[in-house]
């Protein structure tokens, strides 16, 4: 089956730039969000995205009209999901959250609807178990910048299809993704040693062993990683890599320990560049 329309659930940081790769892929993109001013903010920096596009020389002028036109937005799960080929989830990573979508997106879709998850860590399996379409479900983790990251890591459940992971994998491509599928197992690949470097990271801030510039910069140019971890964390949600690595010490065990001073920032409110202030300060 060759996949034209692409439903996108959540429209916040990954689920804009979920879209934003599917309408430039060439598929007919519908964002869904309950919450309909986060839509309209959505709309807003998705158009902005495309400028950008323009501007770099990324897009032409034709390619950015063309994408704009293929993106829809409604707050209507049901109405999306009823002509969806592939439903990508991209709502928090807090578990009663996916159920109540992978539950309502399987009773709303056609029974030919391909699913995916975007998650870092958890597991699609049981993602999947949410569903009367397992075989059908895989998970897409999406990396952020989701326009500028170039891979992206498929994970299939116990029961995904060979077919689902291939027709899925082609999506990918398609974005213009690099791509590797792999079994699941908690964190994945690229979260297991991500999450490690974040939170080792905030253990020598904790320390005393650098300033978030000082660590940052010996990370980006002596492992010549993209982004310092403390920049990575802020853009991604303090929140949400607290979350990953509680899954993740629950799963795997000692190592994974959540930083002190990582939960005293979130607890602080201190979540990132969404919150104004993170390790960094953004006001």
């Amino acid at each position: 089956m060759k996949v034209e329309q692409i439903v996108v659930v959540g429209s916040g940081v990954m689920g804009r730039g979920i879209a934003y790769v599917s309408a430039v892929g060439g598929f007919a993109t519908t964002v869904v969000d309950v919450n309909k001013e986060q839509l309209k903010r959505a709309e807003e920096e998705l158009l902005t995205l495309f400028q950008k596009g323009v501007q770099r020389e990324k897009l032409s002028t034709e390619q950015a009209e063309a994408g704009i036109k293929r993106l829809t937005y409604t707050s209507s799960l049901e109405e999306a999901a009823a002509s969806a080929q592939l439903i990508i989830e991209a709502v928090p990573e807090i578990a009663e959250v996916k159920q109540k979508v992978f539950e309502a997106i399987d009773q709303y879709a056609n029974p030919s609807c391909y699913f995916a998850t975007n998650t870092s860590t958890m597991s699609p399996t049981e993602i999947a178990s949410y569903t009367k379409r397992p075989e059908m479900v895989m998970a897409m983790h999406f990396f952020n910048p989701v326009h500028k990251m170039p891979l992206v890591e498929m994970v299939k459940g116990l029961e995904t299809s060979d077919e689902t992971a291939q027709i899925i994998r082609n999506v990918a491509e398609q974005m213009g993704k690099e791509t590797v599928v792999v079994n699941e197992f908690p964190g994945f690949v690229t979260s297991r040693i991500s999450a490690l470097v974040g939170n080792e990271a905030f253990y020598m801030l904790q320390e005393g062993v650098g300033s978030p510039e000082e660590i940052d910069k010996a990370i980006k140019l002596g492992l010549n990683y993209p982004m310092g971890p403390f920049e990575l964390g802020d853009l991604v949600g303090l929140d949400a890599r607290l979350n990953n690595l509680k899954y993740l010490h629950d799963k795997l065990g000692e190592k994974y320990r959540p930083a002190p001073l990582l939960e005293q920032y979130v607890k602080a409110g201190r979540l990132g560049k969404k919150s104004g202030r993170g390790v960094y300060n953004y006001q």
